[in-house]
């Protein structure tokens, strides 16, 4: 089925990518809503990787521009859904998937700058994207938010900081899609597992100096699904749908993404 997103237009917050061997999710999604007929705008903290996923997109054929911002900073936010008023003349669909790590650890261990750091950017940041575009999204009368969660927010037990950024994400979903449902404005997040992207595995290697191959088989013997990790592209599938209007009677779900782990985690 193509052009499901035709005549969309669609923010995708974090599309663009560290360095790696795999695909990332945010330009995952903001190649695969650019080929179902989106118009995207690409932004990324690091202007020249929201630039390479805008130069991938024109490749293909498909409308994307990019927007250096910083979801930590209110301004930008309020800076992002302007350019895309801007540019495209509204905003349908806005993806938060701007998430970061490091300086993480488990409670007694933790230090306050690292959690606030994260959370300042996990959570708020979300938050604060989405009450840039609720406004726009509200009086067009339709808008759909994808947050993107993880299944660390209900397991784990080292990254304290982390964990607890998604759990208030999965809460800042539900509670976004319950005081704009009379709006006609749908949010949904996706709780993902193991993927293989460079953040997380490439990330993973260079914190520990091990091999990626190494970090990568370790990861993928954990996932009961068919013991291999998800990609970018499983994320922006799902993505793809919760954004689309055949999701249009989904609000508030939060949508594993995990090939089967939390299952063991019930």
């Amino acid at each position: 089925m193509a052009g499901r997103l035709e005549g969309k237009i669609a923010v995708v917050a974090g599309a663009g990518q560290t360095p790696g061997e795999t695909i990332g999710n945010g330009r995952a999604m903001a190649m695969l809503f650019a080929r179902e007929g989106a118009r995207v705008l690409c932004v990324d903290r690091v202007a020249e990787r929201a630039e390479e996923t805008v130069a991938m997109i024109a490749e293909e054929g498909g409308t994307a521009s990019s927007l250096a911002a910083d979801v930590a900073k209110a301004a930008d936010c309020a800076a992002i859904v302007e350019a895309a008023k801007a540019r495209y003349g509204r905003l349908d669909i806005l993806i938060n998937n701007v998430g970061i790590g490091g300086g993480d650890g488990p409670a007694h261990r933790l230090e306050g700058a690292a959690f606030d750091r994260i959370l300042a950017v996990n959570l708020k940041g979300m938050w604060l994207t989405i009450k840039a575009a609720l406004p726009v999204m509200r009086d067009q009368g339709a808008g759909a938010i994808v947050n993107i969660s993880s299944l660390a927010a209900r397991a784990g037990g080292i990254q304290l900081a982390y964990e607890v950024s998604k759990a208030g994400v999965n809460r800042l979903t539900t509670s976004v899609a319950q005081s704009n449902a009379r709006y006609g404005v749908r949010c949904n997040a996706i709780m993902m597992g193991y993927m293989d992207t460079p953040m997380a595995v490439s990330g993973i290697a260079r914190a520990t100096g091990r091999p990626t191959a190494e970090v990568r088989a370790e990861r993928d013997a954990r996932v009961p699904l068919g013991g291999k990790m998800g990609m970018g592209w499983d994320t922006a599938y799902a993505a793809l749908f919760l954004a689309s209007d055949e999701a249009k009677f989904i609000s508030g779900a939060i949508l594993p993404v995990d090939g089967g782990m939390g299952l063991q985690m019930a």
